[in-house]
This record gives structure tokens, C-alpha cells and sequence, in this order.
């Protein structure tokens, strides 16, 4: 049981409700458990038959699949927080989880906010706000305004001054949405446009601010955690360089750039940013670090005031568990451990498995997975919303799992990571399994020798195998009792059940041969993915080379370019930005 206090009255949390889905409702789920804590769980339609629906104590359902009449919903997500009886609401990490109103909602309500007060939330979620409180707590900067810009002739304007290229960032931005960079003046105007129409379109905020451009540093982001009696401690670092699209891809701990004079400056630089807003839970600061011979300095990127994808590295190094920290600190307990108390014994290392293509630029491929098998032995860890087959919602981020090896150092960390990538099966969509495993082949990365330009710079050279779907054959029908879900007034019940069915409990599979792809007939350029247009870039009647970017389109939280296949003029246009489509779904022609 978890002890609250509030007022000076202690009582107990009963019952928590994680307002997320996926992997990291289904890691809140496991750890409420071990502290003797009912959890709820909440799932849109097409998750009713997911994970944490399945394994939490109660669940209910929220609405549809668009994440805004379900994850999203303030409303709903309170109002089933106050029928379930939850005393805490945790957000875990995306959707709300760093949304300074939906914390004031939840403490509205009577219920208790696992995170930070709302106030640290809102100063850290502006990145102009945020690096004003930082630069006067003495914490490195990057070169940068102070204020918002309202043109792309601010862009240009800067660079000129400090030099290109620079990066265009929407104040609420974060996880590589809202960001854009212009090498030159000329491309000032599209990074303007890119990062503001993101800014908008992925938090309600479509203000940007520029700074200097690092075009090959480290990503290096530190663990910080700090109760509501002021003590902080920080956990040491964990490197987050390997990215695709500015989204991290592999995260390890400790850092191979970092020696701990480094990390001891970089942490008391992340504890004064915490207390600079008065930080009352676990986060994350980022900071961004050229490494070399010629210099080795260290610059405040952004905070995130939240539970992080990448937090077992550091559990696994320093055998510390974030996610019930972060509930004790919530419910008014004080830090059970000082700095003095925190080693580093080890290194761990964590590979996100994402709905994913490499062999075509980390397309998304959602989807049916037709079979699934984990890893196991020692210093191997799975933390997944999949437990055999189920099914990847192309609705919601492509993340389905999480592959954590620790070992003795790092030369052991990889040798285990290589065992756990060759026994990982995944079939029935493509994912990452086949990156990682080509990187282990790759001297920058087996050196540590990598920065956040690796994928860029290594993709053309890495031995990449075409990533499978596998066998999608029918699994025999098997008379046997089976434990179901049943949904009774948005409220799920376990039963039992005999008789002939599909043992997997998940949605009908598609027939062999069929695929997620678009085809593509004469001159017709179709969806690859179900989505929603962001902008269409061209117009009617005007002429077009082969491969040339047509319009934009939005799915599973990634924005890609549908282009021409061949070269002619726009016949027809069949979309406007806004509009939700399908896969195969003919968008544009091209005669």
C-alpha cells in the first residue's frame, strides 16, 4: 500500500488509473501490482483486446480509435477515473502525460496527479520559458533567441549572424515533431513553415524559436528525481543518439562519451534545471554534447517532465525502480536515498522495437503480428504490450516493445544483445529487429564512437535483411478452455469459455499474400499507410519530376512524403490537408 498525505491526513492509494496504453500502462500495471495497488486501465475500440485491458485489475473502455475521443479526452478520462474509485491518475509518457491542464483536471477532481505540479509542467513544456528559467539557473546553452520569432526572415536573420545551418523548434515541441533545419537563407521560409505547422498540428502551439544548429553531437540526456521536501538526486546519464527522424531508436547507460567528471557536471546541471520550477517527481533533462578533440561541452536541450521510454537502462544500472519512485514521491514520501546512495554497477542497453520498415526509411507497417516470441536468459529484459500474437493499432504510435539487455560492461552488454536480437521473433509486420541486428556489425556503433548523425551517415553501408512478414497462416482450431474479456457497459469481466475458436484471441488474420502496401496502378500515387494529410504540395496542372514530394501524410505519430513515381503532370487531386484516408486509397494522378 502506498501512503498519501495530504493536509497533514494520511491515507492510502486504493487504486491508480493509467490514463495510456501500450507498453508503458502495461510496465505501470506490473509495477502498482508489486505495491499491493489496484490498477485501471482505459482502452480505445481497437484495444480492447490489448495487454493492459487484459492483465490490469479493472478496465474500461474510452471511446474510438481517433486518440481525440479517446486517450485525449479530458472528460472521459476523469469520469472514469471517479466511477472506477481511483485515487491517482498516471499518465506514463505521450498523449497527455505532459499536459499542464489535464494535471489541474485530475487535481480538480479530488485525485492525486503522478508527476510533477502542473506549474513545472507548463514552464518546462515552452522551450523559449523553459531555456530562460535554465540560462538563469546557470545551466549551458545553446545560442538561441529568448523570445519566440514571428517570420521566416527572423530565421535567416539569425543565421547570418551566428552562422548556418539552424535549427527552427516549436516551443511545445518535443520527441522530434515541430523541428526543422535550415542549411541556408533559401531554406529559412520551409523550416519556418515545417516546424510551426507541426507545432500547431501536434500540440496546440504553432510558436517557434531558432538556435544554433549541432549538426553531429550526442544526445545525452540525465535521470533526475526530486520529492516535494526539495531532495534531488540525479541517476547518472543515459545516451540517446542513435535516432531516426530526431526520434531515439537505442538508448544505453552509461554513455560511452561520458567519464564521471562529466556526468557529475552534467548532473548538477540537470539538478539546478529541476530546481529552478521546483520539480516535484522523476524526469528527464536533455542536453545536447560535442564531443572531441577540440572541445567537450555540454548544452541544455530540453526537459521532459515525465516518466521516460528509454528509464530501465538506468533501473537496470542502478537497481533503482523509477516508475514506483515516482508514485511514492506522488503520494508524499520522501526520497528514501541521497546522491551518496547512487552507483552506477554495470552497463544496459535498450533497442525500441517499432511497427517499422528500415529497408524503406522506418516506414510504418501496423498491422497483424502472427507470431511473437521474447527473449529470455540472463540480463535480458522485455518490456511489450504483446504477449504471442496481437495486433499493432495503426492509430497509435509504432512502438509495440522494448528489448533491455544489461551485462558486467558494455563488450558484454553487446555480446548479450546479440543473442537477444537472434532469438526475438516477431512475423506478420515488418519492424526494427533487423536494424539492430545490422548494427552490431558496425564498427562506429560497437566502438561508441557514434552521434546523433549516425543513421543518416551509416544506413547506405549497414547490412540491413529485408525485413519479413512470415508465414500468415491460419493457426488450427483447438477445442480448449480459454479465459475472454467480456465488455459489459464499458466496464471489462473475465470469463471462461470451452469450445472450437482461435486460440490467439486476436482479429482475423489476413489471407497469405495480402499486404499493408499500396499498389499502385499507371500513373495513380496511393496512401502506403492509413493516415491523415497534412498538406498537399502540389497543385493541379502542374508538372512533376519522378520521385518529387506530392503531399504529406501523418500516421502512427510520423509525418512521411507520398512522391511521384514517375515524371508528368498532376491530372487530378483527390485530398486536402486534414482529410483521413486509407491504405491503397488513390490520392493524387500523374499523367
Amino acid at each position: 500500500m502506498v501512503l498519501l498525505q495530504v493536509g497533514g491526513i494520511v491515507r492510502v492509494f486504493g487504486k491508480v488509473l493509467i490514463a495510456n496504453r501500450g507498453e508503458i500502462s502495461v510496465r505501470i500495471v506490473r509495477a502498482l501490482r508489486e505495491m499491493g495497488v489496484t490498477s485501471v486501465a482505459v482502452y480505445s475500440d481497437p484495444d480492447r483486446e490489448a495487454l493492459p485491458a487484459r492483465i490490469a485489475d479493472e478496465a474500461y473502455n474510452i471511446g474510438p480509435a481517433p486518440a481525440a475521443q479517446s486517450y485525449l479526452d479530458v472528460e472521459r478520462l476523469i469520469e472514469v477515473a471517479k466511477r472506477s474509485g481511483a485515487e491517482a491518475v498516471h499518465p506514463g509518457y505521450g498523449f497527455l502525460a505532459e499536459s499542464a491542464p489535464f494535471a489541474r483536471a485530475v487535481q480538480e477532481a479530488g485525485i492525486v496527479w503522478i508527476g510533477p505540479h502542473p506549474s513545472a509542467i507548463e514552464a518546462m513544456g515552452s522551450k523559449v520559458e523553459s531555456r530562460r528559467l535554465v540560462a538563469r539557473a546557470g545551466v549551458p546553452m545553446v545560442p538561441g533567441t529568448q523570445d519566440s520569432i514571428g517570420s521566416a526572415k527572423q530565421v535567416s536573420l539569425f543565421g547570418e549572424e551566428h552562422g548556418f545551418p539552424v535549427a527552427v523548434k516549436a516551443s511545445a515541441g518535443g520527441g522530434g515533431k515541430g523541428f526543422a533545419v535550415a542549411g541556408d537563407a533559401s531554406e529559412a521560409a520551409g523550416a519556418f513553415e515545417r516546424a510551426s505547422r507541426e507545432g500547431e498540428a501536434y500540440f496546440g502551439d504553432g510558436s517557434v524559436y531558432v538556435e544554433k544548429y549541432l549538426p553531429a553531437p550526442r544526445h545525452v540526456e540525465i535521470q533526475v528525481v526530486r520529492d516535494r521536501l526539495g531532495n534531488a538526486v540525479h541517476l547518472g546519464e543515459r545516451d540517446c543518439s542513435i535516432q531516426r527522424r530526431h526520434q531515439k531508436l537505442v538508448e544505453e547507460c552509461p554513455s560511452p562519451a561520458i567519464d564521471p567528471t562529466m556526468r557529475e557536471a552534467m548532473g548538477e546541471a540537470a539538478l539546478a534545471a529541476a530546481e529552478a520550477v521546483a520539480y516535484d517527481n522523476v524526469g528527464t533533462v536533455e542536453f545536447l554534447l560535442e564531443s572531441g578533440e577540440a572541445t567537450n561541452e555540454f548544452y541544455f536541450l530540453e526537459m521532459n517532465t515525465r516518466v521516460q521510454v528509454e528509464h530501465p537502462v538506468t533501473e537496470e544500472v542502478t537497481g533503482i525502480d523509477i516508475v514506483k519512485t515516482g508514485i511514492r514521491i506522488a503520494a508524499g514520501e520522501e526520497l528514501p536515498f541521497s546522491q551518496s546512495d547512487i552507483s552506477w554497477r554495470g552497463h544496459a542497453i535498450e533497442v525500441r522495437l517499432n511497427a517499422e520498415d528500415p529497408t524503406r526509411d522506418f516506414a510504418p507497417s501496423p498491422g497483424v503480428v502472427t507470431a511473437y516470441e521474447e527473449p529470455g536468459g540472463p540480463g535480458v529484459r522485455v518490456d511489450s504490450s504483446l504477449l504471442g500474437p496481437g495486433v499493432v493499432a495503426e492509430s497509435y504510435d509504432p512502438l509495440f516493445a522494448k528489448l533491455i539487455v544489461r551485462g558486467t560492461d558494455r563488450e558484454e552488454a553487446l555480446a548479450r544483445l546479440g543473442r537477444a536480437l537472434a532469438e526475438f521473433r516477431v512475423e506478420g509486420i515488418s519492424t526494427t529487429l533487423p536494424f539492430y541486428r545490422a548494427i552490431l556489425d558496425d564498427e562506429t556503433f560497437v566502438s561508441g564512437t557514434y552521434t546523433t548523425g549516425f543513421v543518416d551517415e551509416r544506413m547506405q553501408s549497414l547490412k540491413i535483411q529485408s525485413a519479413t512478414t512470415g508465414e500468415t497462416g491460419e493457426i488450427s482450431e483447438k477445442k480448449r478452455a480459454r479465459e475472454v474479456e467480456v465488455e459489459v457497459n464499458g466496464k471489462i469481466f473475465k470469463v471462461k469459455v470451452f469450445g472450437n475458436d482461435d486460440v490467439s484471441g486476436g482479429p482475423p488474420r489476413r489471407r497469405r499474400g495480402e499486404t499493408r502496401r499500396a499498389s499502385r496502378s499507371e500513373g495513380a500515387v496511393q496512401a502506403p499507410m492509413q493516415g491523415t494529410i497534412v498538406k498537399v504540395l502540389v497543385e493541379e496542372g502542374q508538372e512533376v519530376a519522378a520521385d518529387e514530394p506530392l503531399c504529406i501524410l501523418e500516421a502512427m505519430k510520423m509525418e512521411s512524403e507520398v512522391r511521384s513515381q514517375k515524371a508528368g503532370t498532376v491530372s487530378e487531386i483527390r485530398v486536402r490537408a486534414g482529410q483521413t484516408v486509407r491504405s491503397g486509397d488513390t490520392l493524387i494522378s500523374v499523367e
